[in-house]
């Protein structure tokens, strides 16, 4: 088995690493500093073609599996931009699936390529504040506007969480449109739609969080919103599943940035150490400081193991929720644990914004969090992996 890269792979990680070599530590602590949304960096990663790696050529897309996807976002992770640069093109990475997998050759026509080119940019409604996790209780409801397939839908509910809403012109959006106490199984009855931010309809308001200011979550309310049926993917009712298309590449993509963020935090800690002089010798000759830099650096190095594998899996069509889930709670726990050091490394500038590796240890959290918790994850796991019975 190869874990290399191909000459493809490397070439990827290298031009992607030139875009993002073009924004400094300081372009990104002015974001953290003003919230301002990441323009120049989406426009420059359009432009480059990056935004659609893993759409369809016939789209403009480049084509490509989930694994050059996670290689592009652990490379963007290890910059200074960290997560908030991850999450200025995250939902263009992994949010289309289940356009480019149920979407009709005219919805594709009509989205894709303006995805692809940057010329919509485009947010995630699924969560809710009273669900959670919960996803098939959630309340929007998306109702007939007549008794024939093209007449439309008027949606009303609220979501959470609405990551670049404040900046998105079209959101993917999953509805109830069967009662659940109507329904056979509780993941039937919902139905995934793509359609325009009708900010008459729509109101966004933004939620302050611990980090990653520069690209807004938010809490987003849908009044009487109107939606052709031609704005929906795939059929009515199957909008769970067309979800699934886009959830276990996240995982992976989540799980290469955590990883890269943590990587980043260890290349900032040991040159730290290499120049901190302390009682007349360089901090890193301490076992202290080494000790644990060296333990994150092993445990990032197998967690990327995992987001290959579980890519890999992915891109072969195989079975891989576990994998995908396992790779994500991997990943985020070794970029924690390696943020969290890199700042105890520091000492008392470790608390200091100019070192920046307090930035990121606020960033990665999110990783932690979301977009499943890591209690779920286990949860998960022992259920479909060790056969134990369903705790949830």
């Amino acid at each position: 088995m190869d874990f290399s890269f191909s000459d493809e792979q490397r070439q990827i990680e290298e031009a992607v690493g030139a875009i993002c070599n073009q924004f400094c530590d300081n372009y990104w602590l002015d974001r953290d500093k003003t919230g301002e949304f990441p323009h120049e960096f989406h426009a420059a990663m359009a432009e480059g073609g990056w935004l659609g790696i893993a759409m369809p050529e016939a789209q403009g897309g480049a084509g490509l599996g989930m694994t050059e996807a996670a290689i592009m976002m652990r490379r963007v992770a290890q910059s200074p931009g960290a997560m908030s640069a991850c999450s200025t093109i995250h939902m263009n990475i992994f949010g289309p699936h289940p356009i480019v997998i149920y979407g009709t050759e005219e919805q594709k026509r009509r989205w894709l390529p303006d995805l692809i080119g940057g010329k919509i940019k485009a947010c995630f409604g699924v969560t809710e504040p009273n669900v959670g996790l919960d996803t098939t209780n959630i309340k929007t409801r998306a109702a007939r506007t007549g008794p024939q397939d093209n007449a439309g839908y008027t949606i009303n509910g609220e979501k959470i969480w609405t990551s670049t809403a404040q900046t998105a012109n079209y959101i993917l959006l999953l509805t109830r449109t069967t009662p659940k106490e109507d329904c056979i199984k509780p993941t039937d009855g919902l139905t995934l739609f793509f359609t325009e931010l009708d900010r008459d309809k729509i109101n966004v308001r933004e939620i302050e969080k611990m980090g990653r200011k520069a690209v807004d979550s938010n809490v987003v309310f849908i009044e009487d919103l109107q939606v052709p049926a031609n704005h929906r993917i795939g059929e009515e009712g199957q909008g769970f599943q067309c979800l699934l298309h886009g959830l276990n590449p996240e995982r992976c993509l989540v799980a290469s940035e955590a990883v890269g963020i943590g990587q980043q935090a260890l290349r900032r800690a040991a040159d730290y150490a290499r120049e901190r002089v302390v009682f007349g010798r360089p901090i890193g000759q301490n076992q202290a400081i080494q000790h644990p830099l060296a333990d994150s650096w092993a445990e990032l190095e197998a967690a990327w193991l995992m987001v290959l594998n579980a890519a890999a899996m992915y891109d072969a069509g195989l079975p891989c929720g576990p994998q995908c889930n396992a790779a994500k709670h991997l990943g985020a726990e070794a970029g924690f644990r390696a943020c969290e050091r890199a700042l105890l490394a520091h000492g008392g500038m470790g608390y200091a914004k100019e070192y920046h590796v307090e930035r990121l240890l606020r960033e990665v959290m999110i990783c932690r969090i979301a977009p499943v918790s890591r209690e779920m994850i286990l949860s998960h796991i022992a259920v479909k992996q060790l056969g134990l019975p369903k705790s949830y």
